[in-house]
């Protein structure tokens, strides 16, 4: 089966979009286009995809956080593998690319953040050298006006 990894591009939009919504995050294809025409100019994030005979079928954002508390890392930013490919090492492959992107980076930290339910992704990572340091509540405020 043939299957490469590569940066993505704006032609990617649509088929990222719908790997999103298996992630729980449904995005048109106009807006993950939107999105990815801020994010893949910016040197400060990478977006990795894999494709399988030409498919693509899951996708990594890495980025870099710069926090006043505790300073600058990478961070993945989401990871989703086509529900039809899990278990076949592409989720492995991204989570090295985003590990060698914050190398050449000259980050000696990258975070990950998983919703509390999914407990076969904190497995993922920890088998993959993460480590639990925290866990917490994400609180939001729909900024009226906007």
């Amino acid at each position: 089966m043939s299957r490469t990894i590569r940066r993505a591009g704006l032609d990617d939009a649509e088929a990222l979009a719908g790997l999103s919504e298996q992630l729980g995050y449904p995005a048109t294809a106009a807006v993950m286009r939107e999105r990815l025409a801020l994010i893949l100019p910016s040197v400060d994030h990478a977006v990795f995809v894999a494709e399988v005979q030409g498919r693509e079928v899951a996708w990594v954002h890495v980025l870099k956080v710069l926090h006043l508390e505790s300073g600058l890392c990478a961070e993945i930013a989401g990871l989703v593998v086509d529900e039809a490919h899990r278990g076949d090492g592409l989720g492995a492959e991204l989570v090295q690319c985003a590990i060698d992107w914050t190398r050449s980076q000259g980050l000696a930290v990258l975070q990950v953040r998983s919703r509390a339910e999914r407990r076969r992704t904190h497995q993922f990572y920890l088998r993959r050298g993460f480590t639990e340091v925290k866990v917490q509540h994400l609180f939001e405020l729909r900024v009226p006006g906007r």
